[in-house]
């Protein structure tokens, strides 16, 4: 699977998950967590936003089963 790097955050920008957030009364831009689910041909099937870590890729996988975009193991 190929792999994107965005340290000028171009990208991050297009998908608007660059954003502005605070931390201690401090404002800064950073970059939301987000899964994009893709197809294929490119095309955005599915948005996950504001992603907490826990059970998140687990609720993807079966997330993509249920829609069938992957066989069932």
């Amino acid at each position: 699977m190929p792999l994107l790097s965005d340290p000028d955050a171009v990208v991050c920008q297009q998908y608007g998950v660059y954003k502005k957030k605070s931390m201690y009364g401090k404002t800064y831009m950073g970059i939301e967590r987000t899964t994009f689910v893709i197809d294929q041909q490119g095309l955005i099937k599915r948005v996950y936003p504001k992603v907490k870590v826990e059970g998140h890729a687990a609720q993807v996988l079966a997330d993509l089963k249920e829609s069938l975009w992957i066989e069932p193991v």
